[in-house]
């Protein structure tokens, strides 16, 4: 449990690739998943203005919109890491509102949404985004900007909706290979605070975390030729686990270069005061990065690609 660790810096790294809000690292005991039913069509339903909760699939899922639709601009989509909620991202979506169409949710098992019913994998988290595009974007296309498990999500999910994402913004996402990198940085024979970390971070990749999401490892795939931003953290708090501190700093910095291979418009960036939460560390380097992605791509919508 995360609560019976005195180390600071393994209360952080506990829930490094989910966000730190996660309450403990045990989880609930995983029940027999039920596949997702479609979204029902939501194309004639009222623009969400502030907080509300829509059905999707059947479930309760908690939206935040803001800011007025622009002219050829995408709707921007923010995506929360794990064990935070929309409320976490509340000061970015206000922002970003000033100039776009800014929505964010609770992913079910986080936030004011509902729970799921069991295990979740990345195609049944797809499905519910989906039907939150469906209800505040319509038929617009979208730049999705995410936070730790939020960029993980937001980049497995781009590739097959090339349709619709026109943007990608990773906020120190997390990595593609999260668990062989831990596996490799931290030995099985590790003891102390680096094996204490080793097993909550396994555990938590296999479903024992808030949202029962399994967390499994993946090659990029290409989400095509659209602007791509990755900001990864500048303060190195990694190194500061003893003895394998380095080595999951290191891991984590190839992990977000591995992420460029979602487009050629890829771009890399350290926003070198922050930790794991840019948007709070320096949130006008999440906004800036955020805005360039939603400008170049409207550029390539008014110039057709």
């Amino acid at each position: 449990m995360l609560g019976k660790i005195k180390t600071p810096v393994v209360a952080v790294l506990c829930c490094v690739g989910l966000g730190a809000g996660v309450a403990g690292c045990d989880g609930d005991a995983m029940d027999n998943w039920d596949p997702f039913a479609p979204s029902s069509p939501t194309s004639g339903a009222a623009a969400i203005s502030g907080t509300e909760k829509i059905t999707v699939a059947g479930r309760s899922v908690n939206v935040s919109c803001s800011g007025e639709p622009a002219k050829d601009r995408p709707v921007v989509v923010l995506l929360h890491g794990g064990g935070d909620g929309l409320d976490k991202m509340a000061a970015l979506q206000r922002t970003l509102s000033a100039k776009d169409r800014v929505c964010s949710y609770d992913r079910l098992g986080a936030g004011a949404s509902d729970q799921p019913d069991g295990p979740q994998d990345f195609a049944g988290t797809g499905r519910i985004l989906t039907g939150v595009l469906d209800r505040v974007a319509g038929d617009h296309p979208v730049v999705l900007a995410g936070h730790s498990l939020g960029g993980l999500i937001a980049a497995r999910y781009a590739p097959d909706h090339q349709d619709r994402v026109k943007g990608l913004v990773l906020l120190d996402a997390t990595p593609p290979t999260m668990t062989n990198d831990i596996e490799k940085a931290i030995p099985e024979t590790a003891e102390g605070p680096a094996g204490e970390l080793r097993a909550q971070n396994l555990a938590i990749f296999q479903g024992r975390n808030p949202e029962k999401l399994v967390v499994a490892d993946g090659e990029v795939r290409s989400a095509g030729d659209i602007p791509v931003e990755v900001v990864r953290h500048g303060k190195p708090y990694l190194e500061a686990l003893p003895e394998y501190g380095p080595r999951l700093e290191r891991a984590w910095a190839a992990g977000q270069r591995k992420w460029l291979a979602l487009s050629s418009r890829g771009r890399l960036s350290t926003a070198a005061d922050s930790g794991h939460y840019i948007y709070v560390d320096q949130p006008d380097v999440a906004a800036r990065a955020i805005d360039r992605v939603t400008a170049e791509a409207a550029r390539q919508a008014t110039q057709g690609g």
